[in-house]
């Protein structure tokens, strides 16, 4: 029952995770890259906007895949 859980819990992870890195913008995207706006008020506060929101629950999902893949690794043996 826990290990179906775990399992159903694990698949949800791998999806938000893969539709949250698509939803992200690349590092080189947009002319601001360019102009060198990166230096700018929205560059600086980038952890306050809705990309740096989404850094952000990107790396928690990232850590809940490793950790639950461990976890349904350890349970399998």
């Amino acid at each position: 029952m826990l290990r179906t859980l775990l399992t159903v819990l694990f698949i949800i992870v791998c999806i938000a995770l893969s539709i949250l890195v698509l939803m992200q913008e690349g590092r080189q995207a947009g002319l601001g890259a360019i102009s060198g706006a990166a230096e700018s008020y929205w560059g600086k506060n980038k952890g306050r906007s809705m990309e740096g929101t989404l850094v952000k629950i990107t790396m928690w999902l990232a850590i809940a895949f490793m950790v639950l893949a461990v976890v349904l690794n350890i349970s399998l043996i």
